[in-house]
């Protein structure tokens, strides 16, 4: 299966957390899943990816695969996000998406029904 990881954003550190209290006392679905962190390593989304596989029943491997192909084809996004977590101050975190096809499809029509 193929996954696709992505930066989506900065966000205070207690919005990213009630915003991950709600997604999982939701309805379980194929959605994608959201990992954050206060540095913008690829050791630091490595070791926030590792609990994703037993949440979603999805393959490490590959998820680790797209989290480094990432972070090797993109290494200007990777620093200017860097550089925006860095402005941001200590308070926020960077937040990253992980989603197989399946999940993210399903993530974006959640968007539309609430539209």
């Amino acid at each position: 299966m193929i996954y696709l990881f992505e930066f989506v954003g900065i966000i205070p550190v207690l919005s990213f957390f009630s915003h991950q209290y709600g997604r999982d006392n939701a309805a379980p679905s194929p959605r994608a899943e959201y990992l954050a962190s206060h540095r913008c390593t690829l050791d630091a989304f490595l070791s926030s990816v590792e609990t994703v596989p037993q949440k979603r029943g999805w393959d490490l491997d590959p998820i680790v695969d797209s989290v480094i192909n990432f972070w090797v084809n993109n290494a200007d996004q990777v620093g200017l996000w860097k550089q925006r977590l860095e402005d941001a101050g200590s308070e926020t975190l960077l937040v990253a998406r992980v989603a197989n096809v399946k999940a993210l499809q399903a993530e974006f029509e959640s968007l539309l029904d609430h539209g």
